[in-house]
């Protein structure tokens, strides 16, 4: 078992994360990956010109120059300008483009399963691979159109291919790993969701652009139709030079139906205004119409309806209003942005007779295409979303602090009950003591008039001794029972203390 396994690491250690299939070297890999998207593409550029010449009239079949007029096809599938008798042509098919882009991804993606790496970094040499072969193929090609009638320019021939598959394999690439966890952790969750948004309304506009292209066509299948030339050769080069520049038409018909419109050389078409002119003899643009009409403008609706999807797929991505519309913003940069590169692979110049140059707006397209966007979709997301019960400016402090003053109230009533028990108290006292200072009153009084009676007695010594007596006994009925006889030392003090009273004085004067 020791022959199979190292002798320094044990069975079952070996690493499997950038290790190949044993039958499968790393340099077939990457040179698979690299000259398979060329080798297809080639071929199929070549397929569909020798298609072409094989059933045109009038036409002469030539392998040789079937095979070096690939060279130019191929670089305009890879949106590179080229020289036709010294005359520009810069609008170039997208149908080409998307399968080149998707043919790369595809390659790149079947290469890094193949190599099994572990980690993103180790795609780099793959990435590297596939971008330089671009590079040095469409320079071969400009090398071999110099002295042609169709000619390349050779550092566009070099860098436009050469960006193109590397944005594609790295596109590949991330289908395969994810995005990276250093940028997943640097970005922002809603402006991931923004960026999903974004890509749905963009889709969802040339949804309503190719509505927009399927309507017309179908309303104007007799133009379309008188379009075709009556052979079967011219008719399959018509028809198959409208399927390439078939996304170019969605392009511009969304421009129209957002507001911008797009022109054609002196044709200028969009919902506000119409100019006309002449148009190239192609089914695909048999749906342009002559002249302006009034309904126009309720196309309209279209885009709206699309703000209103991007708003409505947001309105769950967070319960703060002003986070929503955040999403809502990044979305509608983003379907700016696609609606400037879209606009931009969709033109070019288009010789230098009547047709020159086919353009779409893309300044102004991106500014209506962001308003669409962020106007509704920003109304939808902050009123169809959740909403979390809004707050007065300092209440928590008022939540802080109702309860200290609730204590404090608590407090200043237990305080006030207390104080009121003791008023209460206080006011039994002292009707407790007016009472006392009344009984003392009357007992002063009582005192007073045997005070009275002595000194009358004393002053008619004549009286008898009967009415002393009967003195002494009413003296002894109005003293209190509970109180012990007082000697007669006591009431003279009591006359001494209240000599000088209110009641005293009178008694003098009477006297």
């Amino acid at each position: 078992m020791q022959v199979l396994t190292s002798p320094g690491r044990p069975a079952g250690d070996e690493p499997v994360g950038d290790s190949l299939d044993q039958d499968v070297p790393r340099f077939r890999v990457l040179l698979a990956a690299a000259l398979g998207p060329l080798v297809t593409g080639y071929a199929v550029v070549a397929t569909l010109l020798a298609l072409v010449a094989l059933t045109a009239q009038h036409a002469v079949f030539s392998a040789g120059g079937v095979l070096l007029s690939a060279g130019p096809g191929w670089l305009a599938a890879y949106q590179v300008e080229l020289g036709i008798g010294g005359h520009p042509l810069g609008m170039l098919p997208l149908l080409p483009t998307i399968g080149a882009v998707l043919l790369v991804a595809r390659a790149a993606a079947k290469a890094v399963r193949r190599l099994r790496c572990a980690r993103l970094r180790h795609t780099v040499p793959l990435i590297a691979t596939i971008s330089g072969a671009h590079l040095l193929f469409g320079v071969l090609i400009s090398l071999l159109s110099i002295g042609e009638p169709v000619r390349a320019n050779f550092w566009l021939a070099a860098v436009v291919p050469a960006a193109i598959s590397g944005l594609a394999a790295t596109g590949g690439v991330l289908r395969r790993f994810g995005m990276p966890q250093v940028l997943a952790d640097r970005l922002d969750p809603l402006a991931l969701r923004g960026l999903r948004a974004g890509l749905l309304g963009l889709f969802a506009l040339l949804a309503a652009g190719a509505l927009t292209l399927t309507a017309a066509t179908a309303l104007s299948a007799r133009t379309v139709s008188s379009l075709f030339e009556p052979s079967f050769g011219s008719s399959f080069g018509l028809f198959l030079l409208s399927m390439l520049y078939l996304p170019n038409a969605v392009v511009a018909a969304m421009s129209f139906v957002s507001g911008p419109g797009f022109s054609i050389g002196t044709l200028d078409v969009h919902l506000i205004g119409y100019r006309g002119g002449s148009v190239p003899g192609v089914p695909l643009l048999g749906g342009i119409p002559e002249h302006a009409a009034s309904w126009w403008p309720a196309l309209l609706v279209l885009p709206l309806a699309v703000g209103v999807l991007v708003g409505w797929s947001v309105r769950a991505v967070d319960e703060d209003p002003a986070a929503r519309l955040r999403a809502v913003v990044v979305a509608g940069a983003v379907v700016g942005f696609g609606c400037v590169l879209l606009g931009t692979l969709a033109g070019g110049r288009l010789g230098d007779g009547p047709f020159d140059p086919v353009s779409v707006p893309v300044g102004v397209a991106s500014i209506v295409a962001f308003c669409w966007i962020v106007i509704p979709a920003g109304f939808v997301a902050f009123f169809a979303g959740a909403h979390a019960p809004m707050q007065p400016v300092g209440s928590l402090e008022v939540e802080d602090e109702a309860e200290p003053e609730a204590e404090s109230e608590s407090a200043e009533s237990e305080d006030a009950e207390e104080s009121e028990s003791d008023e209460d108290v206080a006011d039994a006292d002292e009707a407790q003591e007016s009472e006392d200072a009344e009984d003392l009153e009357d007992s002063e009084d009582s005192a007073e008039e045997p005070k009275e009676a002595e000194e009358s007695v004393e002053d008619s010594a004549e009286d008898d001794e009967d009415f002393d007596a009967e003195a002494d006994a009413e003296l002894g009925l109005d003293l209190p029972e509970d109180e012990p006889e007082t000697p007669a030392e006591e009431p003279a003090a009591v006359t001494e203390s209240t000599e000088d009273s209110g009641d005293a004085k009178p008694a003098e004067d009477d006297r």
